[in-house]
């Protein structure tokens, strides 16, 4: 039964816990018996089991449960199957969904080995725009994942493509992950490359594409600042903070901190 299994993918996470904390009694418990279930489950028949497996090993991998050959060897393979261009297009919506978000949590060679040319794939699929609007929504984090070199020599020509696709919820999610995209680059990028491009959103036909722009043009400004004189950092959890001087923080020492956060990601300007 579905709900069995789904039920079953729940408990995983906190199995996995237990053992980890008890490993000198169970040593190869998890990578002998739960691992294998997990990997198993991605490409169960029931949508529900699949989801429920996606968000166990998500957990798994936020825990650093997971060892790096088991990521490379039994959960990159199968993400890479469902997300083939003659895959099913439920899965491979679903597997473009989870690389995108497995990105943060994998080391930069990993993902940069055997994820990114898939997503640079994905980026241009023609067949279903679904796909290339996850992969837009989520192009700052990949960007964030693989570093400045990567970014400018595989990311941006497709950056460019989805800012121009067709369907404007695609230029929307573009210009809402703008400044994240802008702060992985070098500064020559950004005045020579990205500023242009910029422009074309914020005067795009669609209000939705214009006003999604506007609302990321101060953080995109704020990439141009020097990081050490301007007090500007991006937080790990992707927003953009402001750093008060010391002499602030000396004159308002008794004072509540006054820090301004400008919130960058997709999710949370929406």
């Amino acid at each position: 039964e579905p709900t069995v299994r789904t039920e079953l993918m729940e408990q995983i996470p906190p199995i996995a816990i237990f053992l980890q904390e008890s490993r000198p009694k169970f040593p190869t418990a998890f990578f002998e018996y739960l691992m294998p279930i997990v990997v198993r489950y991605l490409t169960d028949d029931n949508n529900q089991v699949r989801k429920a497996g996606q968000e166990a090993l998500l957990i798994l991998l936020e825990q650093d449960l997971v060892a790096q050959s088991d990521i490379e060897n039994k959960v990159c393979p199968i993400l890479l199957d469902l997300s083939a261009p003659d895959s099913d297009d439920e899965y491979k919506v679903e597997a473009v969904n989870i690389i995108c978000k497995m990105a943060s949590m994998l080391s930069r060679t990993t993902v940069e080995h055997m994820l990114l040319p898939r997503f640079c794939e994905l980026c241009s699929d023609g067949k279903l725009f679904q796909v290339r609007k996850i992969c837009a929504a989520n192009f700052g984090d990949i960007c964030n994942a693989v570093g400045q070199e990567a970014t400018e020599r595989l990311l941006i020509p497709k950056f460019f493509e989805l800012c121009s696709d067709s369907v404007w919820g695609m230029r929307k999610a573009c210009a809402e992950c703008f400044m994240a995209v802008s702060y992985t680059t070098s500064p020559e990028v950004r005045r020579s490359k990205l500023s242009p491009l910029f422009i074309s959103l914020i005067s795009d036909t669609c209000r939705w594409v214009r006003q999604a722009a506007f609302q990321s043009l101060g953080p995109f400004i704020s990439t141009f600042a020097n990081p050490s004189s301007a007090g500007l950092y991006i937080r790990e959890d992707g927003t953009l903070s402001i750093r008060p001087s010391m002499q602030d923080v000396n004159s308002n020492s008794c004072q509540p901190s006054n820090n301004i956060t400008l919130v960058s990601s997709s999710t949370n300007a929406s």
